[in-house]
């Protein structure tokens, strides 16, 4: 069989499914902690955090069942027309299967057509697949973060020119 993979704009239905998704993958990556996503109080309210202009997050569904999302936003806390790749999650059953490959793309097509320049992100260092996934969709490593994302315990920082 055939998996089914489609990708859309979240729902406020969504709102559960994709706190859990967040919290239960920072736990899987002992990141469950203060500064990140897991205590983000945006975390349980997904669908009303992307409703501002220049924002979108979108949910992944494999065979129907919501698995991935991953976000847009503006970078807060600088002046340049940067955005922020934001809160990008996906079960294991979903990995591996270019689900989040189509996720980035469909994102950065976003924020190219909203006007953005760059796009940075934050994660953890022992996400490995998540930052080679990263690299090959164009991001470059930092050593130091931009703006204020409140993700103060994330310290791996990379950008891409849009």
């Amino acid at each position: 069989m055939t998996d089914r993979i489609e990708i859309r704009p979240i729902q406020k239905s969504d709102n559960s499914s994709v706190s859990k998704i967040i919290r239960t993958t920072l736990e899987e990556f002992d990141a469950a902690i203060e500064g990140t996503a897991y205590t983000d109080a945006e975390t349980l309210s997904m669908f009303d955090a992307y409703q501002t202009k220049g924002s979108v997050y979108y949910v992944a569904l494999l065979n129907d069942e919501l698995v991935a999302g991953c976000g847009i936003n503006r970078l807060q806390g600088v002046e340049e027309n940067i955005c922020e790749l934001q809160k990008m999650y996906m079960k294991p059953e979903a990995r591996g299967k270019k689900i989040g490959k189509s996720l980035i793309l469909k994102c950065l097509d976003f924020a190219k057509k909203a006007g953005f320049k760059q796009c940075y992100l934050e994660t953890f260092p022992n996400m490995t697949s998540a930052i080679r996934l990263y690299k090959k969709n164009g991001f470059k490593k930092m050593y130091h973060s931009l703006g204020n994302t409140c993700h103060y315990s994330c310290n791996v920082w990379m950008i891409k020119d849009l």
